[in-house]
Parts: structure tokens; sequence; C-alpha cells
């Protein structure tokens, strides 16, 4: 683990030199990205690789696979369950004696800020102006079918979690791991533990960092005009470690203000904008359907539609991923399973229904190129999708969508996207500590260095252009992946035995509501 210190340690001294002038002048940002393209370039992708002649990646067969497996295991527990996970997050079973930090909401609100956001506004306009409109069936089915494995993880992650004398806690993966393989004499637990949380450190410090305040200052520039990018991140990285200083209780608090007014804002605009065009709705449902089975001319045609749909969806929700246990193990409960079912609801909403949403509007916005005679959309080869108002495409087709009903909608959009960001920092900043005290011990001095380093990095991501860094990071977040969907088959029999007694008791009236 020293080792793994030195590194990191190695990498700010190396980087913070150079910080100021990363706007001005470009030599530093280059030799980063050469560094990281040699020397990770192979990782990155063995990770993205896509399956023999398809484009479809097998990483994103890994996690749908996964999320069919627990369905089936469990029977279908994220339709069954999903009014008591409603109830649950309401505060129905809450006991406030209960051990942890954070209520079921404010659980689901730190977890649900870690996977809200981009991959919502851009993730979408990628896969439907790609895989048409039928892309957005797939990616339902695959969020649907994500429920189960969010089920899966965070039972786990309560269940495995160390709860401390102070009233703090520390859960995920990595501690399911560790226990649970121990549980059942299964070995390398210990290894994979560590595995994962390595990977988990680099993932937060890139693509839950980095990545973000990337895309916050350059939709902020897009729309004020330009200006160097490491203001925003001094801006950013203040704000930051003004909340992640006060712990978990403080992310909580800002989290269950933040993501329901960024999700209830989005989803209002999108339903005026459907209320608008309501005599479109039922053609773009259609639209969605059909292309769902035929492409509807786009390239790939049924397999493209599936291929991009199921993509975006592994991409967007984090199901598998292992994150949102780490979230989730703070609740106050004795019941683990309750977390279980107050995590599904995060698939569910994030890409069920705000991905819908998006998608909805820009099938009905009319900045997808369609041909009436034909009845397809217009393909660009060129740019290799379909084609678009403005050969716009990513973040700024969304915008162009909606800009479509409200031309103001571009200024709430970059105000949205740095609130997305902001609250993906904020929540894989605590993924990121939780591994960081895993490897390297508990206590306010260790936090504190890791706090430091990340609100650091987040300077560096927004005044630098650093793509096979970034690159790198994805590819850790899909490692962390690997390690725990294997983890989730070995452990999965446990998780069932806690279902089924949580079930009986509940049955039986042993467990009763606090709140009427």
């Amino acid at each position: 683990m020293s080792k793994f210190f030195v590194f990191v340690t190695g990498l700010i001294a190396a980087l913070l030199p150079g910080m100021a002038a990363a706007q001005e002048a470009s030599g530093l940002d280059a030799r980063i990205n050469a560094i990281f393209a040699d020397y990770t370039g192979w990782y990155v992708s063995f990770i993205f690789a896509p399956l023999p002649g398809t484009s479809f990646s097998w990483i994103a067969l890994w996690l749908v696979v996964g999320a069919l497996v627990f369905t089936v295991y469990f029977g279908a527990i994220q339709f069954k369950g999903f009014v008591h996970s409603i109830r649950l997050v309401k505060g129905d079973y809450s006991d406030p004696n209960d051990a942890g930090e954070v209520s079921h909401f404010q659980a689901l609100a730190t977890a649900l800020s870690g996977t809200v956001g981009l991959g919502n506004i851009a993730g979408v306009a990628v896969a439907v102006s790609i895989g048409g409109p039928g892309a957005t069936f797939w990616m339902v089915v695959a969020g649907l079918f994500g429920m189960a494995t969010k089920f899966t993880e965070c039972t786990l992650g309560v269940k495995y979690r160390n709860e401390y004398p102070d009233g703090s806690v520390s859960g995920g993966p990595m501690y399911y791991i560790t226990k649970g393989f121990k549980e059942r004499g299964l070995p390398l637990g210990g290894f994979m533990a560590v595995m994962f949380s390595i990977f988990t450190i680099l993932g937060a410090l890139g693509g839950g960092n980095m990545f973000q305040a990337n895309q916050a200052h350059a939709q902020i520039s897009g729309v004020v005009g330009d200006y160097p990018g490491w203001i925003t991140g001094v801006v950013l990285a203040l704000v930051t470690f003004a909340v992640i200083a006060g712990g978990l209780k403080s992310i909580a608090r800002v989290t269950e203000k933040v993501v329901p007014f960024m999700g209830i804002f989005y989803v209002l605009v999108s339903i005026l904008i459907l209320i608008i065009n309501y005599d479109q709705i039922a053609w773009a449902f259609g639209q969605i359907f059909v292309g769902a089975f035929t492409g509807l001319g786009v390239v790939g045609g049924f397999t493209g539609a599936l291929i991009q749909g199921f993509r975006r969806a592994a991409f967007s929700n984090e199901a598998g991923i292992g994150s949102a246990a780490i979230a989730h193990s703070a609740v106050r409960t004795k019941e683990p399973v309750t977390e279980g079912y107050v995590a599904l609801l995060e698939p569910f909403i994030d890409t069920v229904v705000i991905c819908t949403m998006t998608a909805l509007v820009i099938v009905i916005s009319g900045v997808l190129n369609f041909d009436p005679e034909t009845g397809l959309y217009i393909w660009n080869a060129e740019l290799g999708r379909i084609a678009t108002e403005g050969d716009v495409g990513g973040v700024a087709l969304t915008s162009a969508a909606y800009a479509q009903a409200f031309s103001w909608f571009p200024v709430l959009l970059m105000v949205a996207v740095v609130l997305f960001a902001f609250s993906t920092m904020i929540s894989w900043s605590y993924y990121g500590l939780k591994a960081w005290t895993y490897l390297f011990g508990e206590g306010a001095m260790k936090e504190l260095v890791f706090k430091i380093i990340f609100c650091l990095f987040i300077v560096i991501g927004a005044a630098a252009s650093l793509g096979p860094v970034i690159d790198f990071s994805d590819a850790m977040l899909f490692s962390m992946a690997i390690v725990n969907i294997i983890a989730l088959y070995f452990l999965m029999p446990i998780v069932r035995r806690e279902l089924n007694s949580y079930v009986s008791r509940l049955k039986s009236g042993e467990i009763v509501k606090f709140k009427q």
C-alpha cells in the first residue's frame, strides 16, 4: 500500500508545478497524455474492447448478464418489491435508534447524485443518434434488470459494513468481499478487495472528478465565452472541499436537496415540452417501439439499437460497479435487505424515468433528420450517426432539442450540468475516501490527505485536456464491475437468505411500521 501512496503523491507533485500554466501551454497536457497512452492504452483497449464481429463492448455485456442473473435468482425482486421500496424511502419502517449515519432517503439521494448526471443528458443523445429512437427501449429494459443488481450489492453493503463507536460506518464491496468470502471459506477475498479499492480511488479521481470538472467548464465557457479553466476548477474545488470536509452527513444534507431539485427540474421541463407537443407523443413512442426491433434505417438495425441501449444504460446507472453500495452502507437500519429495496429505485429513476424523458424530447423536437417519405432517419456516414440539425451530438444535441421549445434552455442546462457535475464529485469523493481508508486505515489526517488530493484533481481536470488520463479512469470504473460482480455471484446465496428472513418477518408482523 505504501507504493501506491507514493505513486499518487508523486503524481500530484509532478502535476502541481505546471497546473497554473495548463491553459496557456499544452506541453504538460501532452506529456501526461503521452505517458498514460503509452503505459495504459492497452488496458483501456482491453476493458472497452467489442465482442468479435460487433460494436458491443464485452464489459457492457458483463453488466447486463449479471443483471439478468440477479433478476432470475431473486424472482424479479425489482417488480415485486417496488411498492415496499417506496414505503421504506418515505421512512415508514425507519427506527431512529438504528445504527448508521443517514436516512434511507439521504442514502438514495447520495447514490443518485453519483449516477444522475451527464449520462442522462449526453449519454441518451449519443444512444439515440447512433442507435436510433429504438435504443431508448433497450436502455429502459437494461435499466429495469439493473435494479436487481443494485438490490444485491447494496444489501451486502449494509450487512458487512464496519460500525464504529462514534456512530460512523464504512462499507462497500471491499468490506463485503473480505468478510463475505471469509464467512463462506472462499479464497482471494483480501486480494479482490484491495484491487477493488485501487480501482475505486483511481476512478474517483478521474471519471468521478476530473471528467466532471472538465465538462462543467466546457458547458459554462460555451455559454458565457472562453476563459481559463483553472478558475472553474478553483471555485468547484473550494465549494466541494467545504462540503466533503464535513463528512457523509454534510454530503447527504447537500445531495438530499440538490438531487431532487435537479431531477424534478429536468423532468418538469421535459413534461412541459411533451405537453406542448402532446399530439406527437404517440408518434414518438411508436418510433421508440418500432425502432427497437427494426432500427428505422439506422445502420445495424435492431442489433444497433439494442447495443446502444444496453451500453448507455450500463454507463448511466452504474448497476454492478459497486459504488452505490458504499453510499447505501451508511444508512440507519438494522435490516440489510431494506437498503437493497431502496437501492433498486436508482436505475428506475436514473434510466427508466430521466433517460426516457430526454429521449422523448429529442425525438419530438425534430433535431434528428427524418425522411417523411421513406419513414426512415437520414444517416450521416461521415459522423457515424443520424444526421442532426447543425451536426451536433452529445450534450449539444440535448441542448438543441430542448431549445426548440425554450430558447433560454441552454443557459439552464449549463446550470444543470454544473449541479450534476458538483453532486457527482461530492458523491465520488466519499466513494474514493472509503476505498482510501480501507487501504490506509481510518483517521482524520488520512482522510484529510485524500480530500485535499481529490480537490487538487478538480483544478487539474478543469484546466487541462487529459483525454488518455480520463479514458484510463473510466476503465478503472468498469474494472470495479469485474471484481464486484464476481463477488456478487459467490455471495448472492447470503442475500437470498437475508431476503427470505426479512419477508417472513414482515408478513408475520414482527417488523412493524414506525410511521403510520
